[in-house]
């Protein structure tokens, strides 16, 4: 357990068994009704819901990344280049406070960076690498 942490009285693998379960359970409401007729969920979220739908959340895209010694650090400066451990083309991953959501592409709007999303990960894959 030493390298297990725990958020409120609640270890990771509870937090994570808890968010399978609502998971689940949301699946099988889901399953109930048609996909014709389902309502998007964001609309017929339930009160319960609504309380967290509001929270601020940290999304990230990251480029790439590498391991560099402190020496190498400190010798860092303006102009330096440093090689990052992913091919020119290769997609961003996008991530939600710090966990991996979805992949993406780098676009301009307005004069601005945005990001396509070119593959998301499924609510149940993001579950299961929270264990």
């Amino acid at each position: 357990m030493a390298d297990e942490r725990v958020t409120g009285g609640k270890s990771d693998q509870e937090i994570a068994d808890e968010w399978a379960a609502a998971m689940a359970e949301d699946e099988s409401a889901a399953g109930e009704t048609s996909a014709l007729t389902q309502q998007p969920r964001a609309a017929a979220a339930s009160p319960d819901l609504d309380v967290i739908l509001d929270i601020p959340v940290q999304i990230s895209m990251e480029v790439g990344s590498t391991s560099i010694t402190i020496r190498n650090l400190l010798q860092l400066n303006q102009g330096s280049v440093i090689e990052l451990d992913r091919l020119a083309g290769e997609p961003l991953n996008v991530l939600v406070n710090g966990t991996l959501i979805a992949h993406g592409e780098v676009v301009v709007v307005n004069d601005k960076f945005g990001i396509r999303m070119t593959d998301v990960i499924s609510p149940s894959e993001r579950i299961k690498k929270l264990r």
